[in-house]
Parts: C-alpha cells; sequence; structure tokens
C-alpha cells in the first residue's frame, strides 16, 4: 500500500431619517465570541470550524479532549442509477386518477410505478445502501499529563473556551496546580489543514491518537499518525477511499514518539499537531478533487503545513478568512447579558432579557458556519453543513432540495458571500446529466428535473414513497439560485454559462404541463406540496396532486428568469416569448375560504393546520411575485397563512418566517420568530433537550435534531430586515428598501456590506430607530439605482448632490458608474 511507504519517507416610518453621525463604516467592530465555562458534553456545545473541506468540532475537555473530525466528501454508497426504466408508460393511468379527482388512488400508482427504482434513501437510513450517507472522519483523540506525569483532574481553575468569530479560531484555557494550559484550533483555507496548538508554561506532556468506530486501519512512524480505510458502496463492493494524516512538531524543547497506534509528547512547553484528510471522490460534482493520488496528495499538503510555525499559519489563515468574513459588519447594541457566557446569555434573552447584539452575533455566525463549510473548488454545504460526529447521520447528511439545500444558501448573495455559493453552482450543474436521464425514464420528456433529495453521486429520482418523493419542482427552484447569483453579480460570461442548465430544466417544465380540467390551466401533472397532505370531501387523504401553488411559483420565476436571460444574451427570441405565453397560463395564486394562500389547485383541508412546511409562500420569500406593494391582497392572504400555521415550528421553518415577516414589512413578528429561534433547546446540564426548535448552547439550529439550515436561514431573514432589493412588483427592476422591517428592539445600530441585486453594496446607520446615514456602492457596473427611501432624501457622489428622478410610489431613481458611492443623508442636513 502506498500509505505505509508514504509514512515511511426596521420598519420605515415616517421618521425615517434622523441626525447627522460621522460613523466610519471602515472601523473595525466588536469581537463576535461564543464562549462557555465548562468542556462541551455534546457536539451541540462544541467548537466548530472549518476550511470548506476539513472540519473540526473543539469539545476542550480538561484531562482529555476530543476534536471530531470531517471531510466534505467522506460519503458511503456511490454512482448508482435508481432511474425505474419506462416510467412514464404509467403517467397516463395516474394522470387520470388525478384529473378525476381520485387523488388516492392515483398516489398509489404513483408508489407502484413512479418511484425509485432500489431503496432510494432508504427512508434517511441510506449509509449502507447505494444512496449512501455523509459521515464522520473521525477523532482526534489527546490524553493530557501534568508535570509529574500523571492524567490533569477535571477540577481547574478560569476554564474558558471560546470560538471567536472575527478571526475564526477556537481556543481553551485553563491553569491547574500552577500550571497555564491554553490550546487553539483553526481550520487553514490556505494550508488545506486543520492546526492545533497545544501551550503550557511548564514542560508537558500528551498522547494523541485516531480513532473511528468503523473501516478504519491505523499506523504511526516517527512523529506522524495515519488513519485510512475504504466505505462500502452499498452493493456489495467497496466505495470511497479515505485517509487522515496527522503530524506534531515540538517548537520548544519537547519530543514525539510514535508507541503502537499513538503517539507521545512529552516535556513540550509549545506543541503543533498538524491534521490533513483526503479522498479518492470521483463523483459528478466538480472540484478540487484528489482522485487516485489522494494519499500522495494528503501527505504533500502535511508535509508543507508542518515546515511552518504559529504566527505564520495565523497569519495566512486570517488573511483568507477576513477577506470574507470582513465584509459585512452588524453593530446593535450591547447591555450587561452581552458579557454572559453563551448558554446563560440565550436563556437570560428567552426570559426578556434586552440583548440586541445576541442578533448580530448570531448573524455573524450564520455568516461563519458558511464560510467553514462552503468554499470554491468543494461540495455545498450539507444538511448539517460540514459537521457531523454520528457514521449515520440524520437524513444522511445530504440534500434536500426542497427548501432545505436552498436555504443554505439564501444568504450567500445578500450577507457578501458571493464565492461561497460557488460549490452550489458547481452541484447544480452536475444534477443535468443525471437530470436528463430521469426526465426521460419518467416523464419521456426533454430537459433535466430532480425530486427531492440528492446526493454526491447524481441522485435525482423520485424518493421511495408518493407522500414525498414525487414533488419535482426542485430543479426549478435550484435554477433560481443560479440566476439570483447572477442578478447580485452581474457577469455576461457566468450568465452565458448557466443558460444552457436554466433553458433545459424550463424545456422539462414546458414539455410535461398538463391542463386542468375544471379552469383549463396549465399545470403540472404529477407532484405534491412538499411533504403535505390534504383531506378530500369524501374524508380520504392523499399528498400526490396536480399544480400546488408552490409549483405554479416556481415554474413562473423559471420561465421569467430564463426569459429574461434569452434577452439579455439576445438569443432564443422565440422560445423566451414561448416561456413568456406559457406563464400566462398557469394556475394562480388563490385566496381560500379563510383568507389563506391555497396551497393547492382546490382549497383542500390540510391533515395539519401547524405542518412546518408552508411551501405557497414561496411567492412571496425567495420570490417576489407577491408583494405588499403590488399583490396587497395575496400578501394578507399570506400573513393570515402564517398566522393561522402558528409562531412555533421547527427549526428552519421558524427561520423561514423571519425572511417571510421581512418581506410583508412586519418587524415585530419577524422578530418574534428570530426570538422563538434563539430559545434555548437544552437543559440544565447543556444536552439536547425535547422541544421543537430553538438553538443549542453553540448557537446551532435545533430542528430538531441539528440542521443547520435554521442558522442560515435567520442570517437571511436578519438582512432582509435592514436591506431588500426585490421589485415592488413582479417583473418590475428592483428597488432597494432601507430598514423594511427594523424592529423597535434594535434602536440604534448600523450595517455596513449588504448586498443588492444589481451589484450594489449598501451601508446603512440609525439612532432611536431613525437612519442617520447611508451609502450604495456600485460594485460591478454601471446602472441606475432604485431606492425607496420613504422620505426626501439628498444623495450625493463624490460630496456633489446629484439630480434624481420620481417614479411612482416614492421611489427615486439615480445614476451610478462603476466603482462611485452615493451617500444619503436627511434634505434638510444637507
Amino acid at each position: 500500500m502506498i500509505l505505509s511507504s508514504l509514512l515511511a519517507v426596521a420598519a420605515v416610518g415616517s421618521d425615517f431619517f434622523g441626525v447627522r453621525s460621522a460613523h466610519d463604516h471602515s472601523s473595525s467592530t466588536r469581537r463576535e465570541t461564543i464562549w462557555f465555562e465548562s468542556p462541551a458534553k455534546a457536539f451541540t456545545e462544541s467548537c466548530l470550524v472549518g476550511n470548506g473541506r476539513l472540519g473540526g468540532m473543539l469539545f476542550g475537555g480538561v484531562s482529555s479532549d476530543r476534536i471530531a473530525l470531517n471531510e466534505i466528501t467522506l460519503w458511503s454508497g456511490g454512482v448508482h442509477d435508481q432511474n425505474r426504466k419506462d416510467a412514464y408508460k404509467a403517467l397516463p393511468a395516474i394522470e387520470a386518477a388525478l384529473m378525476r379527482g381520485d387523488n388516492p388512488a392515483a398516489e398509489a400508482l404513483v408508489n407502484k410505478t413512479f418511484t425509485c427504482d432500489g431503496p432510494g434513501s432508504g427512508f434517511g437510513n441510506g449509509k449502507e445502501g447505494p444512496y449512501g450517507c455523509y459521515q464522520t472522519l473521525g477523532d482526534l483523540q489527546l490524553q493530557f499529563f501534568g508535570p509529574t506525569g500523571k492524567p490533569l483532574p477535571e477540577s481547574v481553575e478560569g476554564y474558558k473556551r471560546s470560538l471567536d468569530l472575527n478571526d475564526a479560531i477556537a481556543t481553551v484555557g485553563y491553569s491547574c496546580g500552577g500550571v497555564i494550559y491554553k490550546r487553539e484550533l483553526i481550520a487553514s483555507a490556505p494550508a488545506g489543514a486543520l492546526v492545533y496548538r497545544v501551550t503550557a508554561n511548564i514542560p508537558s506532556s500528551f498522547d494523541i491518537a485516531f480513532h473511528r468506530a468503523e473501516h478504519a486501519e491505523y499506523f504511526s512512524c516517527g512523529s506522524t499518525l495515519a488513519m485510512h480505510g475504504t466505505l462500502p458502496n452499498g452493493t456489495g463492493g467497496d466505495g470511497l477511499k479515505y485517509v487522515c494524516l496527522s503530524r506534531v512538531r515540538c517548537v520548544d524543547g519537547g519530543h514525539v514518539q510514535a508507541e503502537g497506534n499513538h503517539l507521545h509528547v512529552s516535556g513540550a512547553t509549545e506543541a503543533l499537531v498538524y491534521v490533513t484528510a483526503g479522498t479518492n471522490y470521483k463523483g459528478p460534482v466538480a472540484g478540487k478533487w484528489d482522485g487516485d493520488d489522494f494519499e500522495a496528495k494528503c501527505k504533500t499538503r502535511l508535509d508543507a503545513v508542518s515546515t511552518h510555525l504559529w504566527d505564520g499559519l495565523l497569519h495566512d489563515h486570517e488573511k483568507d478568512y477576513h477577506a470574507l468574513y470582513g465584509r459585512v459588519k452588524l453593530n446593535l447594541e450591547s447591555t450587561k447579558n452581552s458579557a454572559l457566557p453563551t448558554p446563560k446569555r440565550m436563556i437570560a434573552f428567552a426570559k426578556g432579557a434586552e440583548d440586541p447584539a445576541l442578533a448580530a452575533l448570531y448573524f455573524q455566525y450564520g455568516r461563519y458556519l458558511l464560510i467553514c463549510s462552503s468554499r470554491p473548488g468543494s461540495l455545498p454545504a450539507n444538511l448539517q453543513g460540514l459537521w457531523a460526529e454520528e457514521y449515520a447521520t440524520p437524513w444522511n447528511g445530504d440534500y434536500h432540495l426542497n427548501i432545505n439545500l436552498q436555504m443554505n444558501y439564501w444568504l450567500a448573495e445578500t450577507c457578501g458571500l458571493a464565492p461561497c455559493a460557488e460549490p452550489l453552482v458547481e452541484f447544480i450543474r452536475s444534477l443535468v446529466k443525471p437530470g436528463e436521464e430521469t426526465a426521460k425514464q419518467y416523464y419521456n420528456a426533454p430537459g433535466w428535473v430532480t425530486h427531492v433529495i440528492s446526493n454526491v453521486w447524481g441522485y435525482t429520482a423520485p424518493g421511495e414513497s408518493a407522500s414525498w418523493g414525487a414533488t419535482n419542482n426542485c430543479s426549478g427552484w435550484l435554477c433560481d439560485h443560479l440566476f439570483q447569483h447572477w442578478e447580485f453579480n452581474p457577469d455576461r460570461k457566468y450568465l452565458e454559462s448557466i443558460y444552457p442548465v436554466l433553458k433545459g430544466s424550463a424545456l422539462f417544465y414546458l414539455h410535461s404541463l398538463v391542463k386542468e380540467p375544471k379552469h383549463g390551466w396549465l399545470v403540472t401533472q404529477i407532484s405534491s406540496s412538499p411533504e403535505n397532505a390534504f383531506e378530500l370531501p369524501d374524508g380520504r387523504q392523499a399528498s400526490v396532486c396536480m399544480g400546488p401553488t408552490m409549483d405554479m411559483q416556481i415554474l413562473r420565476r423559471l420561465f421569467s428568469q430564463t426569459a429574461r436571460a434569452a434577452r439579455t444574451l439576445g438569443i432564443d427570441k422565440e422560445f423566451a416569448a414561448e416561456l413568456d405565453l406559457t406563464a400566462t397560463k398557469l394556475a394562480p395564486d388563490q385566496i381560500g375560504r379563510e383568507g389563506y394562500l391555497q396551497e393547492w389547485l382546490e382549497d383542500y383541508k390540510e391533515t395539519d393546520v401547524h405542518h412546518r412546511h408552508i411551501s405557497q409562500l414561496y411567492g412571496l420569500f425567495p420570490s417576489d411575485e407577491i408583494t405588499p406593494e403590488g399583490t396587497p391582497e395575496l400578501a394578507q392572504a399570506a400573513h393570515t397563512t402564517l398566522e393561522r400555521r402558528g409562531a412555533a415550528s421547527t427549526g428552519w421553518s421558524t427561520a423561514w418566517r423571519i425572511n417571510w415577516y421581512a418581506r410583508l414589512h412586519d418587524p415585530d413578528l419577524a422578530y418574534r420568530s428570530l426570538k422563538l429561534l434563539l430559545k434555548p433547546a437544552f437543559a440544565a446540564d447543556g444536552l439536547p433537550a425535547p422541544g421543537l426548535g430553538g438553538s443549542y448552547p453553540n448557537l446551532l439550529d435545533a430542528h430538531p435534531p441539528f440542521q443547520i439550515d435554521g442558522n442560515f436561514g435567520a442570517a437571511s431573514g436578519i438582512a432582509e430586515m435592514l436591506v431588500q432589493s426585490q421589485p415592488l412588483r413582479a417583473g418590475e427592476d428592483p428597488v432597494i428598501r432601507l430598514l423594511p422591517a427594523m424592529p423597535k428592539e434594535w434602536a440604534s445600530g448600523s450595517v455596513f456590506g449588504l448586498h443588492a441585486r444589481g451589484g450594489y453594496e449598501v451601508a446603512v446607520e440609525w439612532r432611536h430607530n431613525k437612519i442617520i446615514t447611508a451609502s450604495i456602492k456600485a460594485l460591478s457596473s454601471d446602472g441606475e439605482v432604485r431606492l425607496l427611501p420613504g422620505e426626501h432624501v439628498v444623495i450625493t457622489i463624490r460630496n456633489k448632490p446629484i439630480h434624481v428622478k420620481k417614479a411612482a410610489d416614492g421611489v427615486i431613481i439615480f445614476a451610478l458608474k462603476r466603482g462611485e458611492t452615493a451617500k444619503l443623508r436627511p434634505a434638510q442636513e444637507i
């Protein structure tokens, strides 16, 4: 084997503007820190680090420590076709049942003839099957000894464990018997490695070893450890191979010696532990993969990083990280509770203590997690981002395409993290080829399609149950992310590259639409409203249907975006016209008998009125076809729908509510949802507690269990509360809004670096709920800014007032060239 030889060698009111301030947006903000007074008992208390490819969860024990490790490509299973051959031949019978209103019969046929050909995801337990499962890489385990060589006691003085979001560094510190111990962990993207620094003011010792419960072998040689193995492919053969290497370097005295499958470090005051990992992943997703040379490339990274000392590694790490994290700054007022350990701070907030700065911490934590789990050249963040301690992660740790993956990336564009969206873009591209085969086998249609679930192996078939696996709007929804990336970062070459993907998706839906019998509207022929069910007048229940509201909203958006892309590129004129015409024939949004937005073509009764999915509100957010200005009746119906569903829900659903209420310009209810998301989901001992939603001690979202989409969705929602840039009416140009849903609890503060459609960067400062100053910078091209300030405002460029045009609804329009910054002040102050 190669390995052995390698080792050997706010709401806007009438008082929109306040008084002037000299606030400097370039000034540094306070340090955002998550911290604890004791070691972690569970990974929901751990401190997370990541470089997009490698992740670590620091538990911070005293006598022993554990760093749970992750590598983003570490999946069981493999590429395996689970498309049911010629499934489209069952379409006429299914369609006939739906046309006559016999949804249960249609659902029975879907279960029999139109699901995947195979075990699918194993109903979320695909670890041993061909679908596979995202898995932990294992643990790096450490045992610490004092100067006498005896294990350290658990009782120590001054214990503190923290995660500094500003510099992306996790730290543990304490003293024992007069010895001061400190340990620091970073995940360096430039070095492609985790680096763990162990220091003591008196020479001390520790042991280090790898541990993995299955599919692992270990080696040690000199100052280097190795763990390697092969995961099953789910069909009785070998799947993905992996390797994890670690090396210890004593910096100031000390000695390292291999002893069996561990290393013993003695007499050291400073030691650096370097960790690298790699796999032979060769799936369909394009990226910077090691391939068959994964062992050699992993060792090359280890050799390179271990020549560097801490200061240099930290400098490069911080420079790389700051380039992303430093793009956005949010300052909200601190209180005395802001200084509390994070769990106690959450408890105090839940009991009613004011702590605006907690929202700023939570917002930046969402941005931090995306930077750590989604970097160019890697895979997109999955259901748990990058971090998992299980070998069978919940729901396979995969990509759920009916909300969860999309929610992971809502914050990318608005929160200055467009580069972090690249893995999602490449993942979507990778689904086109397998999606074409799925479109052919199930619908006899051109183009490409995906259903509810996917993995790193290119799975696009329906799920294994009709009740949730029949939803086929997911490819259309994914295309929205491709297009929004262009809206926020206008670039013709990028638009040219994604246009075939948009067109292929639109072609599929054009081909598969049918006329429903009651109104003659065009609708999707076999679908469902994600994971929800309804009751027919005769009392029977079903999920499978034609043309649920969400499908229609997604297709209107897809057709509009694809047509716009074609016109921008000057191609496919007739195809664009066909898309425009077809969009007018789709089933419209409808208001139900109790004033809510209908979820289905018919005003069916939900089987669960408080269901976590509220998919019919896609048109409110992330889409823009429902707006208070353009469709006030639908906006009110959306509000009624939300209140009818109830405030409490799972983590990601609560996060979506923040975005919805922000779009409805309702700061009080947006803030209510944020407070519910921040409620403690843990008991007195810090361990997870039963209940719906909330956050764990380390602020990870409690679905439950942990799902990272709630963190990402909440960060997006906070951004939407502060700055929005969607049209007032569907089809119009975007309009920038400042503080459209800012709660009264955030009376004073500032935000810098949020992005708006068209390629603009926005900054706002406010005091006593009144805007003091704002600025808009054109980042990518010349253009016209459309702004809804709510009051008269004077705009200056290079300190000179400029002319603005006034449009309807109080919108003002002015020209801004690339690189220019327009500054906004109250008219009476200029």
